[in-house]
């Protein structure tokens, strides 16, 4: 088996060498690519370093089931099959990997579509049906448009015959509707199938070189090809939780989780907890979320249940939805066992300015975890530069040149601070990065874990391992102030006249929750609480706002609203004539898309 998958990666490299991928940007010559650690042993002081990965996609079904975005999916076969294969790849590594409930589920529920052959997501289904010009034409034109939404400099324009399908659409595309007509069922065959190959991760490709093959194909895809890639996606899908199982199992990584579906903890507990860190913000017009406390308990609750019944084990710490927290929501943390939490670096900034302490120097507290006085839970705070570099800046670097980088940096900001083992925490997303690195990151990732592995005084480690070697450590902060990893604020969530409609609109449904849901049957009970914790995810408010891209926030406008008309219906009461209004148009350029923001602004 292993002299198979060599001559897989050896064609693949030809293959990418002979130019069918364009040019290798994102690495050095083979001679350069490995690490060089130095010749003398160090005597620095060890810097402890903490790599959580977040790996977060929102609820997108609909009522019936049905996918309405395909991400959680594509995401899968990417990304987070390959931050699986780097960590195999690398046993002496350690990381954090942060698991949201509302992706195990979805995981499980593609897992189930595979066993049973009723694929519910449009996307997936496409990819084996045989006859996709039988498809109406509003659907055919969708399914064009779906296939083509990705960063085009990795994903698309590396490849001829992808290329190649998106000059035939962008020539017709001013034509409108009548000219899907004349792209026949072997056009909408090929970009189907385009589409999923470009969305596998590249430690897949480098396993399977027939998918290689058929890149050098390029065209002409038959049902038996299309197939084995389907096929192939639901492996990978249905192999994913036990890898990252297993790496938990063997103390690789430590397993971590959010409040169920994603909410923010300290606006469902206080409106006003806004305004800490920005005094004059616009509110809802609502006074606050009804029984909101009773709301983060509840996600809290299933968040651990959850994770127990695919790992084993209730998780030590928590990654609050977007880093989010407040005083009240850690004292919830800590009244249900939580060991730790981590936010970002501003809500440090501001509770250091608020506690009448220098925040423009903020790495000895940085550098330690932090408690409040009569609380448990102990929380780390996020390193806004060395994760913004990872998430934004290195995309277009060579990736030993970004690597090398890094560890300086790393090294520069905390070789100085004077106190023993100083602990760094680097918090990103696991998922939306990758798109913007040639090959997926493969290079930067194979590279930056190597390195930290051989690294003489850099010690990676987990947040729970860190609490164990050195328990006194952790320091006690004065005062808190609430806010997130985004600015440490909560303006990426309210403030917006868009965000707060939505927020109003989620309150009002929330109160005619709290007065009907006592009078349904138990089944039709829990099945309005499921959809109530969907409804009140942080995704659908992070899209909110006229700087974000306009297709991105027609689909979360959408989706929003219908799970709030199924709230309605579940509850068997009137669905209000303001949820057929779409609630932000959207349109700016955000930086990657929208999907991730830097920690600090500028």
């Amino acid at each position: 088996m292993a002299g198979v998958k060599a001559a897989c990666r050896d064609r693949y490299v030809e293959a990418i060498s002979s130019g069918f991928v364009g040019r290798a940007q994102g690495r050095r010559p083979a001679s350069a690519l490995k690490w060089s650690a130095p010749t003398q042993p160090r005597v620095d002081p060890v810097i402890h370093l903490v790599l959580c990965w977040h790996f977060h996609q929102p609820d997108y079904r609909t009522e019936e089931g049905r996918y309405f975005l395909p991400w959680t999916y594509l995401h899968a076969i990417k990304d987070y099959a390959d931050m699986a294969a780097h960590l195999e790849a690398q046993p002496g590594m350690r990381a954090v990997v942060n698991f949201v409930p509302t992706l195990l589920e979805q995981l499980d529920d593609y897992v189930e579509q595979f066993r049973s052959g009723t694929i519910r997501d449009p996307l997936l289904a496409a990819l084996i049906e045989p006859d996709l010009s039988r498809y109406p034409l509003a659907e055919r034109r969708a399914l064009i448009e779906a296939c083509f939404k990705l960063n085009f400099p990795t994903m698309l324009d590396p490849f001829p015959g992808y290329r190649r399908l998106s000059r035939l659409w962008q020539a017709a595309f001013e034509d409108g509707d009548a000219a899907v007509d004349y792209f026949s069922n072997q056009y909408l065959g090929d970009l189907v199938t385009w589409y999923h190959l470009a969305w596998t991760g590249e430690t897949v490709r480098r396993e399977h070189g027939w998918l290689v093959e058929l890149m050098q194909k390029g065209s002409g895809f038959d049902m038996e090809e299309r197939g084995r890639l389907y096929r192939l996606i639901g492996e990978v899908i249905a192999d994913l939780v036990p890898r990252f199982d297993v790496l938990g199992e063997r103390g690789q990584i430590e397993l971590s989780a959010t409040p169920h579906s994603h909410p923010i903890a300290p606006l469902l507990l206080d409106f006003q907890s806004a305004r800490e860190a920005r005094p004059g913000l616009h509110l809802p017009a609502s006074a606050g979320y009804p029984g909101g406390r009773l709301r983060v308990k509840a996600h809290i609750e299933a968040a651990m249940g959850v994770h127990e019944s695919h790992f084993g084990r209730r998780p030590a710490g928590l990654w609050p939805a977007e880093g989010s927290i407040s005083t009240a929501t850690l004292d919830l943390f800590s009244k249900a066992g939580v060991r730790w939490a981590a936010s970002g670096e501003g809500v440090l900034r501001h509770s250091l300015h608020h506690a009448g302490l220098d925040a423009s120097h903020p790495y000895p507290w940085l550098s330690r975890p932090c408690r409040l006085t009569g609380q448990k839970t102990v929380t780390f705070f996020r390193d806004d530069h060395l994760s913004d570099l990872i998430g934004f800046e290195y995309k277009g670097w060579f990736a030993q040149d970004a690597v090398r980088h890094f560890l300086r940096t790393l090294e520069d900001r905390y070789r100085a601070v004077e106190q023993p083992d100083p602990v760094v925490t680097v918090v990103l997303d696991g998922e939306n990065a990758w798109e913007y690195y040639p090959y997926n990151g493969w290079y930067f990732l194979s590279e930056l874990y190597q390195a930290l592995v051989e690294h003489p005084s850099v010690r990676v480690t987990t947040f729970s391992e860190y609490l164990d070697l050195y328990p006194k450590n952790v320091k006690v902060l004065p005062t808190l102030t609430a806010g997130s990893w985004v600015y440490g604020d909560f303006t990426t969530w309210m403030g917006d006249p868009a965000k707060n409609r939505a927020w109003d609109l989620l309150c009002a449904a929330k109160a005619v929750y709290d007065q009907h849901v006592k009078e349904l049957r138990p089944a039709r009970r829990r099945e309005a609480e499921l959809q109530l914790r969907s409804c009140e995810s942080s995704d659908w408010f992070w899209w909110f706002g006229d700087y974000n891209p306009g297709d991105s926030v027609a689909a979360f406008d959408k989706l929003y609203r219908a799970k709030l008309r199924r709230l309605y219906q579940l509850l068997e009461q009137p669905v209000p004539a303001s949820l057929t209004l779409s609630l932000s148009r959207g349109g700016g350029p955000a930086e990657s898309g929208g999907v991730m923001r830097r920690g600090g602004h500028g």
